[in-house]
C-alpha cells in the first residue's frame, strides 16, 4: 500500500510538471499582454520599459526556469491587471466554484442513484422509459441555453429566484460561503441546477447499466433464493457493487466540474475562478491563467488519488491484484 502511493504521488508530480510546461509554453505563444495593458497612444519606448518590468525580455527557457523556481516556493507570479499574487486571486475565488461543484455532485447523486435504480430495476415500466429518455435529453442540451432558459423561466417570468450573483455569504474560517444563508441558498439553485444536468444524466445511465448487468449474477439470485427482502437485495447486493464505478466517475465528474464551470460562472454571474478564468485571457493576464490550470490540473490529480484509494477500499479484488 505504500509503495503503491508513494508510485501514484509520483505519477502526480510527473503529470503536474508536464502540465506547467505545456501550460506556460503555450500561453507565451499567444499574444503580448502589453498590447492590451497599454493605452493606445503608448509609446514604444512604453512598451519597451512595460516588457522588461513584466519580464518578457527575457528567453522563454529562462522565464520558465524562473517560474519554476517561484513556484517552488508557492509563488506562481502576480496578476498584470489586478497587481496581486496570481494563487491570492484564484483563492479568493475558488472556494464559490468549489462550492457550486460539490453542489452539482450533490444534486445529481440525490436524483441520479434512485432514478436509474428504478430505471434498471423495472426497464419495462412507463416511467422507467420515461427516466431512460429523459437522462438522454440531459446529454444532449447545451448547458449555456438550459442556463437561459432557467434564467427566462424562474427569475423574469416567475420571479421566483435571483438570476446572478452569489448573494448573501457567511464567513467560516476565513472563507466567504454562500450555503450558509438563506440568500445565498436561492442564489445558488439555479446555477447549480444548470451545471448539475449533465451529471444527473450521466449517473442515471451509470446506475441503469449497473443495475442491469448486476441483476442477472449469481449471487444475486442466490439472495432472491434465501427469500431476503427486495429492499435488503437492492442495498446490500445490487446498489453497493455499482457504487465501484460510480465512485471513479464521479471522482473524475467532481475534477471536470470544477474545471469547466466557466460557462454556468458566466451565464448566471457567478465569482468564482471560472469567471476569473475567461475574464484573464480576455485580458492575456498570463500568471492567473497559468496559475489557475496548475491548481486546477492539482486538484484534479488529489481527487483522482482519493478516488484511486476509495476504490481500493470499496473492491477487495484491487487489493489482491497489487499484493499479488
Amino acid at each position: 500500500m505504500i509503495l503503491w502511493l508513494i508510485r501514484r504521488i509520483a505519477q502526480a508530480v510527473l503529470v503536474v510538471f508536464a502540465m506547467s510546461v505545456v501550460v506556460f509554453m503555450g500561453m507565451h505563444m499567444i499574444g503580448s499582454p502589453a498590447d492590451m495593458l497599454l493605452a493606445p497612444d503608448a509609446t514604444q519606448a512604453d512598451r519597451a520599459q512595460l516588457i522588461a518590468e513584466l519580464g518578457l525580455d527575457r528567453p522563454l527557457l529562462e522565464q520558465y526556469w524562473r517560474f519554476l523556481v517561484s513556484a517552488l516556493h508557492g509563488d506562481l507570479g502576480r496578476s498584470f491587471v489586478y497587481n496581486v499574487p496570481a494563487v491570492t486571486l484564484i483563492l479568493q475565488r475558488l472556494p464559490a466554484t468549489l462550492e457550486l461543484a460539490f453542489s452539482a455532485l450533490f444534486l445529481a447523486i440525490l436524483f441520479g442513484v434512485p432514478l436509474g435504480l428504478y430505471a434498471g430495476l423495472r426497464p419495462d415500466s412507463w416511467l422507467g422509459r420515461g427516466i431512460t429518455t429523459g437522462s438522454i435529453l440531459g446529454f444532449s442540451l447545451p448547458s449555456f441555453w438550459v442556463g437561459l432558459l432557467l434564467i427566462m423561466t424562474f427569475s423574469v417570468s416567475l420571479h421566483w429566484l435571483p438570476a446572478s450573483g452569489r448573494g448573501e455569504t457567511v464567513r467560516v474560517f476565513g472563507v466567504n460561503w454562500s450555503f450558509l444563508t438563506l440568500d445565498g441558498l436561492r442564489h445558488m439553485i439555479l446555477p447549480a441546477i444548470n451545471l448539475a444536468l449533465f451529471k444527473i444524466s450521466l449517473v442515471i445511465r451509470l446506475t441503469r447499466a449497473g443495475v442491469r448487468e448486476v441483476m442477472p449474477l449469481d449471487y444475486v439470485r442466490f439472495a432472491r433464493a434465501k427469500g431476503l427482502r427486495p429492499g435488503r437485495i437492492v442495498v446490500m447486493h445490487i446498489l453497493r457493487n455499482i457504487m465501484i464505478p460510480l465512485v471513479t466517475v464521479l471522482g473524475i465528474e467532481l475534477g471536470s466540474t470544477i474545471a469547466f464551470a466557466v460557462v454556468t460562472e458566466s451565464i448566471f454571474s457567478w465569482p468564482g475562478a471560472g469567471k476569473l478564468i475567461l475574464d484573464s485571457i480576455n485580458a492575456l493576464d498570463r500568471p492567473v491563467v497559468v496559475a489557475y490550470l496548475l491548481v486546477v490540473v492539482t486538484l484534479f490529480v488529489l481527487i483522482n488519488l482519493v478516488v484511486d484509494i476509495l476504490y481500493r477500499f470499496l473492491d477487495p479484488r484491487v487489493r489482491v491484484e497489487a499484493a499479488a
